[in-house]
């Protein structure tokens, strides 16, 4: 079976994010709710945000509902995560996992958990779990490769 994205063994290890950033400060948001890095967060009481977790510029984080980023996590540029839609009325708190990554342009939908160590790839529509470990994207994201958790 062809496997899809990168090999989760290939992933850097949660210590790395310490040497990515060895003085990590959780950020401080202005009164629009933007940090200096670029990204935003409306109710940012609500985000949980784990040590050394990198959110990317131009992301969107709507914590109403509650949003959990866990250690060492990265999501990537210009992704939103909802916990409330006005579209479709669905309300929920989002989890992202210990060191889970997702890909750049993403937009992660009420309700979601997002297991430790799962890869989101770019570009995914991400409306259903993602299980530890495991690979998904698409639109709506899928999961590709079950993965294996790395401990």
């Amino acid at each position: 079976m062809r496997r899809f994205g990168p090999a989760i063994d290939t992933l850097p290890k949660r210590g790395a994010a310490a040497n990515r950033f060895p003085r990590w400060r959780r950020p401080v948001f202005d009164e629009r709710g933007m940090t200096k890095w670029g990204w935003m967060c409306q109710h940012p009481e609500n985000l949980k945000l784990g040590k050394y977790a990198d959110i990317g510029a131009f992301s969107y984080i709507n914590a109403k509902c509650g949003v959990e980023i866990g250690e060492a996590a990265q999501v990537g540029s210009h992704t939103s995560i909802y916990s409330v839609s006005t579209i479709d009325g669905r309300e929920g708190r989002v989890v992202v996992g210990r060191n889970a990554r997702i890909g750049s342009h993403s937009v992660v939908m009420p309700g979601v958990t997002i297991g430790d160590d799962a890869v989101v790839g770019a570009f995914s529509f991400v409306k259903s779990d993602v299980p530890e470990g495991a690979v998904a994207f698409g639109i709506p994201a899928r999961v590709r490769s079950p993965g294996k958790p790395r401990r």
